[in-house]
């Protein structure tokens, strides 16, 4: 498939958002019920590494990090999110999305990333493990869905080979 890795850009939200809805949908990419507002989700990411997966105007894919706290001793970490539309999935769109995002995080000065992902969402853990996480563990009845429904999360983290030696 032909498709570029770009910085996504304020006007990508309506399609970057159709995306995280069908995430949403699935019940196990994101605690989340509804999407935030674009004015929401852009205070709740940082501004460098922000990317789309773009095949011509079309949106395959985001991910983006958020800073884990505001604390400065944990800053140059972040926590990585990656959505795929369901029609691009198994497609290699993830892996690349993920790659450029290490690629870039490094660049800006992270020296760890992590993935907080729910058990159950078997895929995106192998995503992360395949592009270099480690499972750190399993947090029990971490996190409950809207509906009530209480699910573990994986935590993973890839810690930079460059940035923080």
């Amino acid at each position: 498939m032909d498709y570029r890795i770009e910085v996504m850009k304020t006007g990508d939200w309506p399609q970057v958002a159709a995306i995280y809805q069908e995430g949403i949908e699935t019940g196990l990419a994101t605690f989340q019920s509804e999407v935030p507002s674009w004015e929401d989700w852009d205070r709740g990411h940082v501004a460098c590494c922000r990317l789309v997966a773009r095949k011509r105007d079309e949106v395959l894919g985001w991910a983006a990090l958020s800073a884990v706290s505001s604390r400065l001793v944990y800053a140059g970490i972040g926590e990585v999110s990656v959505y795929v539309g369901a029609a691009y999935k198994k497609m290699g769109v993830g892996t690349a999305l993920l790659n450029e995002l290490i690629r870039q995080s490094e660049a800006n000065g992270f020296w760890m990333l992590q993935g907080v992902i729910t058990k159950e969402n078997t895929a995106s853990i192998e995503l992360h493990k395949k592009c270099g996480f480690r499972l750190v563990g399993i947090r029990e009845r971490i996190g409950r869905m809207p509906d009530g429904v209480w699910h573990d999360t994986a935590l993973l983290e890839r810690r930079s080979r460059t940035i923080g030696l």
